[in-house]
């Protein structure tokens, strides 16, 4: 099977007969560019997609059996984008250790990144959906900061474009010649440590130790031999997800049972499924006359397959996810006319104090520099407080204090959809308005209450439902960014969350429609309250559960795509300002329901009016500024929580 394929791959890229493809291998001098093209193109094209293929697959073999959860993968654990942000920070700082060493410091990357998803997921989180959903979490900020470095620097960056998007394109042997010495002695480690040690674990670590095992040391060090395996390979060609992730599982399907069996099944199987995936990739290149990467197109075929992953039965720790955080204070009388009064001076703060050719300049704005700055003010202000109620609306829905819309996918669906309507009518993204944003959202809300049935709506199946659909919108968008022309960094522009582009009406209907979203949430709040509890005492209470999940589910679906439609997705404050409600003392539904909003609100003024300042005169797009910041408070506070708990899951 493998052969055949490796033959059509070949095929694919090349218009040489047969009978002269046979004769270049068996010695014959390249003569014609067609014979060039086929032995420095084709050839390491073909031999790339085997060594990282079988690479990423021998790694989420070892993930997956070193955890018993067969949802890990490079991708799912944050490793990949670790890489990625390791590889960009040392392209633009480093540039002679990314040209010669680039691998330590994807190696880097990865185990910062997985550092942080052990700590925030724990021991026990390590085999559910806790760490999935970590993962998710880490991805959503380094790849937040990575995007900031690649638009800060996109002079030395346009190539990252490509690499960011995977792909397995060569011009000769270099890399192939690069890769596989610094592969073999880490599978070579593999196949001869790691066989014993996997079979013990599977009596779990008590077991194993009972039997001699060396528990931890030989954990860390398998550990870091399967980072080792992706780092090199997402070095020598960037972004390729879910190669690690359904290999394991294909093996086991196909009747692999042993620990060496399922290490080899799964490198076997990740190269033929990157073989087939890169093979897609070229047809469609052919088609298109664009280059399609083969990341993108190995995304297509995996994200299906985590969906299809996701039928399994969920284990009690995967229904109810991680620990909400505790609050840890009282509101005092005074301090709601204290928010207030925050919120606006805040707000008269970004109308008036603001850096010009002269300086900083505190006054009044002149009558067209009110006309430009109080639409992007109210929207920032209504943007951040819709967000904030949307979050707040999941993680009480769905007991799941890492919910929101990014990582439900409903951000993701309005987003494809707008970037649906425009390149297809051919005019600006933020011009398609909130009922196209609605439409995607929909079709994801949908897709999580069919998708879903099979275990009744729990938390854990929609948000990997969620992490799924999430994933196949950054393949379709890789499509129009890895050209690295000037479209891709306005897309990517607009992706960053921007007020720079808000008109007045735009900013008057966002405001107006999270008021009445926002009332309409507080009509509902006894509801919000029993489902919180649990569905056995909301179903006591005489609830129509059914009916009352999908309309808050629509509610949440309505305020991401208002927010999504005028400001572009904007990641982690829909996930902050509920636990930050949270940590004031709102430990009830209709005091979260206010004051999330308004920190919401208060988080998105601040970080628009940084953005507007901190590198004038050039601006930062807001949703960059909210990314960064929010999601570093946010790894913060849950590693905070987790060194209360004394470690504790």
């Amino acid at each position: 099977m493998g052969l055949i394929l490796l033959f059509g791959h070949l095929q694919l890229d090349t218009r040489l007969p047969l009978s002269s493809q046979w004769t270049l291998l068996d010695g014959r001098s390249a003569l014609s560019f067609d014979d060039w093209q086929y032995l420095d193109t084709s050839l390491p094209r073909a031999a790339m997609a085997v060594l990282v293929g079988a690479a990423l697959g021998l790694s989420g073999s070892l993930l997956q059996q070193l955890t018993q959860n067969r949802l890990l993968s490079p991708m799912t654990i944050g490793a990949s984008s670790g890489a990625w942000l390791g590889l960009v920070l040392s392209t633009l700082y480093w540039p002679a250790l990314a040209a010669r060493h680039g691998e330590w410091a994807a190696l880097g990357g990865a185990l910062l990144a997985v550092l942080l998803v052990l700590l925030i997921a724990g021991a026990r989180g390590i085999n559910g959906l806790p760490v999935v959903l970590s993962g998710m979490a880490i991805n959503l900020l380094l790849g937040a900061v990575a995007s900031a470095l690649v638009m800060f620097h996109d002079q030395y960056t346009r190539h990252l474009f490509i690499w960011g998007a995977g792909d397995l394109a060569q011009s000769d042997w270099r890399w192939p010649q690069w890769l596989w010495p610094r592969l073999l002695p880490a599978a070579l480690l593999v196949a001869w440590l790691a066989p014993r040690p996997l079979m013990l674990l599977r009596l779990g670590g008590s077991g194993a130790q009972a039997r001699g095992l060396a528990l931890w040391p030989m954990m860390l060090l398998l550990f870091l031999a399967a980072l080792w395996l992706s780092s090199t390979a997402i070095t020598a060609v960037g972004l390729i997800g879910f190669i690690g992730l359904v290999t394991p599982n294909l093996a086991r399907l196909l009747g692999a049972r042993g620990a060496r069996d399922e290490l080899l099944y799964s490198a076997l199987l990740g190269a033929v499924l990157l073989l087939s995936t890169d093979g897609i990739a070229l047809a469609f290149s052919h088609w298109s006359a664009d280059v399609v990467p083969s990341g993108a197109a190995a995304a297509l075929v995996g994200a299906p397959a985590l969906l299809w992953l996701a039928r399994r039965p969920l284990s009690a720790e995967d229904q109810f996810g991680m620990a909400r955080t505790t609050p840890q204070g009282k509101r005092r009388a005074w301090f709601w006319p204290l928010l207030l009064v925050c919120c606006v001076l805040l707000a008269g703060l970004s109308l008036t104090l603001a850096r010009g050719t002269h300086g900083w300049q505190w006054a009044w704005p002149s009558a067209l520099v009110w006309e430009l700055r109080w639409p992007r003010t109210l929207a920032a202000l209504a943007s951040g407080a819709g967000l904030a109620l949307a979050g707040v609306l999941l993680q009480r829905l769905l007991r799941n204090p890492l919910a929101s819309p990014d990582i439900l996918g409903l951000s993701s669906g309005a987003t494809m959809a707008l970037l649906l309507y425009a390149f297809i009518r051919g005019g600006p993204i933020n011009e398609a308005g909130p009922q196209v944003a609605f439409g995607g959202c929909m079709l994801v809300l949908l897709a999580l209450l069919w998708l879903g049935r099979r275990h009744r709506y729990s938390p854990a199946m929609l948000a990997l439902v969620g992490i799924s659909l999430s994933a196949l919108l950054d393949a379709a968008l890789q499509f129009a960014l890895a050209k690295g022309e000037v479209d891709s960094f306005a897309i990517l522009g607009w992706l960053a969350g921007s007020t720079y582009r808000v008109l007045a009406d735009q900013a008057l209907m966002l405001a107006f429609g999270v008021l009445l979203l926002g009332g309409l949430a507080l009509l509902l709040q006894r509801a919000l309250t029993l489902i919180a509890i649990g569905d056995g005492m909301a179903l006591a209470r005489g609830l129509p559960l059914g009916r009352v999940r999908l309309l808050l589910l629509l509610l949440a679906a309505l305020l991401c795509s208002l927010v999504t439609s005028v400001m572009g997705p904007v990641t982690f404050l829909s996930l902050l300002a509920p636990h930050m409600a949270t940590l004031l003392g709102a430990r009830r539904v209709v005091p979260q329901l206010l004051l999330a909003p308004l920190l919401g609100g208060l988080l998105m003024l601040l970080a628009d009016w940084l953005g507007r300042n901190l590198i004038y005169p050039l601006q930062m797009p807001v949703g960059i500024v909210a990314s960064v910041v929010c999601g570093t408070y946010f790894m913060l506070l849950l590693l905070r929580a987790r060194a209360r708990q004394g470690g504790r899951p």
